[in-house]
């Protein structure tokens, strides 16, 4: 198997809210397209797409799923994103990789929160784009309803150009405006037929709003218009391409996946109007270590380049790695360049996927999509490019962690085993990350949400057979001290033979926030030898780090040694060590310990109905308001909250604003906990509060 020319390619990543179809649709489309012998279901686990066990057990898309087909003499490559914000991850990915995006919606329903939070994504991406209103067959479904919608609500400029017959129990098929052809379904059967009658006024209005649109996008097409000229379907079509690649025009379409209704047309609209690799401006890149940008034409002859946009870690097999060629080509066994990371590797053996099924490819060439299997050293969004002419693609940009939880093995052992789970499922989806942090001894993973954080520890069971038990993360918490001091520390230990013997006198001082540890050798007439300072030092740090006040680590402070006595047989760098953590402790006692809090940068983007709510939970959870402002359609608040109060936010922000609120976080500073949070700190830790 062989890639078709960039011309003869349609790469499509299928979006939209949780539970609109998506995936029924993209089941529909290679079905329908010869790739699939029968449709699959999402509600019986049959889905060609949906076939990971936790996407089955859910029955919803959690991964990013790949299919392709053939239609019209054109190879569609469709991208099913998961619909929900949880794996949002997979959404930014298939959308990097894609040239256009179709937005399903439910009819009923109609625009919902997922629909606007990614429509934003498109948004910013440039891409061009379409509407399917799906599921016309159900009570309450609107066509016109869904349409004006868009116009309302996300300032699209949507242009029907596939259109229902009837609604809910009365729907019985589609009109294609641009060949005026109706498609009826009865019985799972499809004839093709006259526009009904009683509908023919509004063909004849739709039709001429989809000419004046396909016209306005092309000059020749206009004066036609103008000059009252009929256009030909294939002008419309090559109007209305040009008005999607410039995302001046959101052609329309109507489906029910589920019976394949209207996919036909459908299928039409992705060959004939979406955009291939062709039409969409040449890859930008940067060479290696330079920030000189360099563009790469879609076309066989260029140097080879291409991104990997997802990595699967496949048990028995190891990972595959899903790449996106933007010039060039590339067969199996070929050397390239890992661009990103200088390394070089050799393809191995090169597959074409639907779903878990692969069929294998002789060449892959630019503008197709493919996975590999067995690369060393590349991870998802790296570069890979010939050697004699790297360049480096922009990777993926994935959204942030937002949430963060404790992680803990259910059986002593697996520590080994779960670490390296961590390390594949972060290496599979970059929007979840996990670390040890020796502070609070416990290891945090963190993730977009509380979902994507339970298929996490499910993908761990399922892959690599280790469970773990989730709890809520301790506080990095922080001290230092807000006054001077001086002590001695003296450590005298006899038990015959050879004592032990060292006195060091301590200053301690605050320095400024964030500066760290300061150690001033002050020693004078040599009441210290020099060789015994480090051992000091050592003492001091070994005390900082076990804390005074909680067991948190100390910081932001300057210790002097200045004075001190030895004995000239029994002291040693082991008796001034102890001085050290004696003098250290001592001097701490008096210079006002405090506790510190880690405090974090957040950024909260919501629709007006939900600013006033979401400024006042911010302010109830010791939050500072720094800023707010408008982007687009939504409000942003930038505030300073401490990482105690944030626990779960993202979940309480979602339930707060019905799903249509969501932030980034990222860390600040620390600064002094107020009295009652250090008193509870140091109640818990089993230590007296010494609270000034």
């Amino acid at each position: 198997m062989k890639s078709p020319s960039p011309d003869k390619i349609r790469n499509v990543a299928f979006v939209a809210h949780g539970g609109a179809g998506k995936t029924t649709l993209a089941e529909a489309v290679l079905f329908k397209g010869g790739a699939l012998s029968r449709m699959g279901r999402v509600e019986d686990g049959s889905a060609a797409l949906d076939y990971a066990e936790n996407e089955k057990r859910r029955q919803i898309s959690i991964n990013l799923g790949v299919g392709y087909c053939e239609w019209n003499g054109t190879k569609i490559n469709v991208l099913d994103c998961p619909g929900y914000a949880d794996f949002y991850g997979d959404v930014k990915a298939g959308l990097r990789v894609a040239d256009s995006a179709v937005m399903l919606v439910a009819a009923p329903a109609g625009i919902e929160v997922g629909t606007e939070l990614v429509w934003q994504f498109i948004e910013q991406m440039e891409l061009p784009r379409a509407i399917c209103v799906n599921k016309m067959d159900k009570e309450h479904a609107d066509f016109r309803k869904c349409v004006d919608a868009f116009v309302e609500m996300l300032g699209a400029r949507p242009v029907p150009v596939v259109i229902p017959i009837g609604s809910a129990d009365g729907f019985r098929g589609v009109v294609d405006l641009i060949d005026e052809e109706a498609y009826v379904y009865d019985g799972g059967k499809l004839a093709k037929g006259d526009v009904p009658a009683d509908m023919a006024d509004e063909v004849a209005e739709l039709r001429n709003q989809l000419i004046e649109a396909a016209a306005e996008s092309d000059e020749e097409l206009m004066e036609k218009f103008f000059g009252d000229e009929k256009l030909s379907p294939s002008e419309i079509k090559r109007g209305l391409r040009a008005g999607v690649a410039s995302a001046s025009i959101v052609p329309v379409v109507t489906t029910v996946a589920a019976s394949g209704a209207g996919v036909e047309p459908f299928m039409d609209l992705l060959v004939g109007v979406m955009p291939s690799p062709a039409d969409v401006p040449r890859a930008v890149g940067t060479k290696p270590r330079s920030e000189d940008q360099e563009r790469r034409q879609a076309s066989a002859d260029a140097p080879f380049s291409s991104i990997v946009f997802k990595t699967v870690a496949e048990q028995h097999v190891g990972e595959l790695s899903l790449f996106r060629v933007y010039s060039g080509s590339v067969t199996a066994g070929t050397e390239v360049l890992n661009a990103t990371k200088d390394e070089g590797e050799r393809m191995g053996q090169i597959h074409a996927l639907i779903g878990r099924d692969r069929k294998e490819m002789e060449l892959v060439t630019a503008g197709d999509i493919a996975a590999v299997v067995k690369l060393k050293q590349t991870s998802t969004g790296d570069t890979l490019c010939v050697k004699t002419d790297p360049i480096i693609l922009s990777p993926v940009d994935f959204p942030k962690p937002v949430l963060s939880v404790a992680i803990k093995a259910r059986s002593k052992g697996d520590e080994e085993k779960i670490n390296a789970g961590l390390s594949k499922l972060h290496e599979e989806d970059p929007t979840f990350t996990a670390a040890f942090d020796p502070v609070i001894k416990q290891t945090i993973v963190s993730g977009l949400g509380d979902l994507h954080l339970d298929v996490m520890v499910e993908k761990l069971k399922d892959k690599f057979g280790v469970e773990v038990e989730m709890e809520k993360p301790k506080i990095p918490y922080r001290e230092t001290v807000r006054g001077s001091a001086k002590a001695e520390g003296k450590y005298k230990k006899q038990s015959g033979g050879r004592g032990q013997f060292g006195v060091a006198w301590i200053r301690l001082e605050p320095v400024e926030r964030g500066t760290g540890f300061e150690f001033v050798n002050e020693i004078v007439g040599g009441s210290i030898p020099s060789k015994f300072i480090p051992a000091v030092e050592k003492g001091v740090l070994e005390r900082m780090g076990r804390g005074v006040l909680a067991g948190y680590p100390v910081v932001d402070v300057r210790v002097a040694v200045y004075d001190g006595k030895v004995h000239p047989v029994d002291s040693s760098e082991m008796a001034f060590k102890m001085a050290g953590s004696l003098g250290f402790k001592a001097a701490a006692e008096d210079a006002k310990a405090v506790l510190l809090e880690p405090v974090y940068d957040i950024r909260v983007a919501v629709p007006d109905e939900f600013l006033g709510d979401v400024m006042s939970d911010i302010s109830s959870r010791r939050g500072k308001i720094r800023e707010t402002g408008q982007e687009g359609r939504y409000q942003i608040v930038k505030a300073q909250v401490p990482l105690a109060e944030l626990y779960k936010y993202s979940t309480h922000l979602r339930s707060i604003t019905g799903g249509r609120g969501f932030y980034e976080q990222g860390f600040s500073h620390y600064e002094q906990a107020p009295p009652d949070v250090q008193a509870k700190v140091v109640a818990e830790a089993g230590q007296p509060a010494e609270v000034e």
